[in-house]
């Protein structure tokens, strides 16, 4: 059993690697079974197909991040929502924690949603809708809340602009450090970078509508 759990553990830490660093389409089952140093058969026994493999990956950081936020936005939903920074806000704990499956979790996660929705992997957003549907439907009815004069068009376009804004901020985190340390002599961790990105974000999606 211990060897069975090595193996599949194997194959799921070198998918999530690759994923991360190439994207899904990109990255082929072979190079897979090369860098766990396992066979197709493996694969094939563990998981079924690459699609389930994909959904394997974003499903072990799915089941710590979602019901982390969930709390976090019930809590806020309990209290009553002030404004849309207090719901990003929800995400910070969360995204940190991610870090108990890899150091470089939160980086990791955020870039494989970045691929996820640039690759228009329809089968994994199938996937979270039917396990995590409740957390998403969850935090859309807060996001509008703070903002009840913004239609839910409008809403779409600028959640999916904020997401893609935060992949890039966490994906180049290393360079965007590097470049405010040697021009403004600034040290900034992941956790700076999140705490300086939610006010931009929340400011873009409370923008009045466009007329």
């Amino acid at each position: 059993m211990a060897k069975v759990l090595k193996t599949k553990e194997k194959i799921l830490n070198s998918a999530e690697r690759l994923f991360a660093e190439q994207g899904f389409e990109h990255t082929s089952l072979r190079q897979i079974t090369s860098s766990a140093d396992v066979n197709l058969a493996s694969v094939n026994y563990h998981f079924g197909s690459k699609k389930a493999l994909i959904q394997a990956v974003m499903e072990r950081y799915h089941v710590v991040f979602m019901p982390a936020l969930d709390k976090g936005l019930q809590a806020l939903q309990q209290k009553g929502i002030p404004h849309t920074q207090a719901v990003l806000n929800c995400f910070v704990d969360p995204l940190i924690e991610l870090r108990c499956i890899n150091p470089n979790g939160t980086a990791i996660y955020l870039s494989l949603l970045g691929h996820a929705y640039s690759e228009i992997q329809g089968h994994l957003r199938r996937f979270t809708m039917a396990n995590f549907g409740d957390v998403l439907h969850r935090l859309l009815a807060c996001v509008q809340q703070a903002n009840p004069n913004l239609s839910l068009n409008t809403l779409f376009w600028r959640l999916h602009f904020t997401l893609g804004a935060t992949v890039f901020a966490q994906v180049s985190g290393q360079a965007l450090s590097e470049i405010a340390q040697a021009d403004f002599g600034e040290q900034a961790g992941a956790e700076d970078i999140i705490s300086k990105l939610i006010p931009y974000l929340a400011a873009g999606i409370e923008a009045a509508e466009p007329e």
